[in-house]
């Protein structure tokens, strides 16, 4: 009786009460490895623990499985399910296993953490997960550390047979963001044949002087987003392949790079086609190329913008592929028995670059440069480091290493290159190993070629 006096009053009460069983029906299921018996103390295993939580957590529908701060989570291979999501506090670490008992049998599927056929997956929590890659370096050199190899059983070859740290295989919707991956074996992230990628606001720190520790390889994966990143390691940073498929509709933005490698290169995994991509507001400093395409296995290149980007490329030991170039196109075939992809439309605008070596655009008879554009480009050229200069590397494949010599822009087997407004400054006292030699051209094979507001200057 007393609410038909107030229908105001029982329509609030309703509506609330209504209101709090739908949130509370819909909030996803959050979960503490704690509660599965992970002790987190970094020195037994908690792999069961960990996954029986994941497997909870997929079951209920999905929602986040929560590693609290101050643990570290000492695993094997952990499987990420649909719907869930890790997210890892911050002062909190996933510590990956050093034994090749701790990882599945097939080499494939070596991952600290890895999705596989997953939809709504990601990772994030302010905290990190490491690969403990410094138990992985069998003896330290100055030139590259030797790095250990889980080859015996012939599921791999050579010495890259180590574990990545995440992987996401046949997945959808995929989300990382604030967290750090540190110190990978071998690549860092690595995303296969998957789609809806959000990459933001991630630290990727590797060994610097070990190889093939990668930062984010996007291998045949499509709608790829990768935001505010900071990425320190030792091999290529920002690597799209494409080994099965295409690799379509690619934006980097708003990043930080340094590497020993490229910071950022197409390939050299090319059999497929690369479409779509946009470069913009990207730092790189002190790695030993800038912008890379390495296209050997026939696919092609197209519609790619590297925008507002500025470039530091020095030498480091040619051990290392690469000699200080800030930009670096190439299509070649591999060997004998591979065919030249075309690399076209590419568009380089508002580019900054102090480099030890020239820019090198180099394409073969097959596989041609077509409508290359370079427009508000300025180069500065000087030496500081003590590495000989004059050489032109090619690696992998085709001519390897040439001496040539160093010219502020090499040309070879281009159809179509348009440059306006490029300045090339070169350093008056740091000149040893250089002619001042801006242009380079192979005899021949360049044509369809303009310059307008193009000057090079001795400072």
């Amino acid at each position: 009786m007393a609410t038909n006096k107030n229908p105001l009053l029982l329509f609030v009460i309703i509506t609330l009460l209504t209101s709090s069983q739908s949130s509370h029906a819909t909030s996803p299921t959050v979960v503490s490895v704690a509660d599965f018996g992970a002790a987190g103390d970094g020195r037994r295993y908690d792999t069961d623990a960990i996954q029986s939580a994941i497997d909870a957590c997929s079951s209920s529908g999905g929602g986040r499985v929560l590693f609290p701060a101050g643990g570290s989570y000492l695993t094997g291979t952990l499987f990420l399910k649909s719907g869930v999501t890790l997210e890892i506090e911050k002062g909190a670490r996933i510590l990956g296993g050093t034994r090749q008992e701790d990882y599945p049998a097939e080499s494939r599927r070596w991952y600290v953490v890895l999705a596989e056929n997953a939809t709504g997956v990601g990772i994030t929590g302010g905290g990190e997960v490491n690969g403990q890659g410094e138990r992985f370096v069998v003896r330290e050199e100055a030139r590259k550390n030797i790095m250990v190899s889980w080859n015996r059983t012939g599921d791999c070859e050579g010495d890259e047979c180590r574990p990545r740290l995440v992987g996401f295989v046949d997945s959808d919707r995929v989300k990382v963001w604030n967290v750090t991956l540190n110190q990978p074996a071998y690549w860092c992230f690595h995303l296969v044949r998957s789609n809806n990628i959000s990459i933001h606001d991630v630290s990727i720190y590797g060994d610097f002087n070990s190889p093939n520790n990668d930062g984010i390889d996007i291998e045949d994966s499509n709608n790829t987003v990768i935001t505010r990143c900071h990425i320190d390691t030792g091999d290529d940073a920002i690597c799209p392949k494409s080994s099965t498929g295409p690799v379509i509709n690619l934006t980097v933005t708003d990043c930080w790079i340094r590497t020993k490698s490229s910071a950022i290169k197409l390939g050299s995994a090319s059999f497929f086609d690369f479409k779509k991509f946009l470069f913009d507001k990207i730092t790189i400093v002190d790695s030993h190329r800038g912008l890379g395409m390495q296209i050997r296995d026939g696919g092609n290149v197209s519609d790619v913008v590297f925008s507002n980007i500025n470039i530091s490329t020095r030498y480091y030991d040619p051990l290392w592929w690469g000699r200080a170039e800030p930009i670096y196109i190439t299509s070649c075939p591999r060997d004998s028995t591979s065919r030249a992809g075309t690399i076209s439309n590419i568009l380089f605008v508002n580019i900054t670059a102090v480099s030890e070596n020239g820019v090198f655009l180099s394409g073969s008879r097959g596989g041609l440069l077509r409508n290359l554009r370079f427009r508000n480009v300025n180069l500065t050229y000087r030496r500081w480091t003590p590495y000989p200069g004059g050489l032109y590397d090619y690696r992998p494949g085709c001519q390897e290493m040439v001496n040539h010599t160093t010219a502020g822009m090499m040309m070879e087997h281009i159809s179509g290159l348009d440059v306006e407004n490029v300045k090339m400054r070169w350093s008056r006292g740091n000149l040893e190993g250089w002619e001042v030699n801006p242009l380079a051209f192979r005899p021949s094979t360049v044509n369809k070629v303009s310059f307008t507001e193009w000057r090079s200057d001795v400072y």
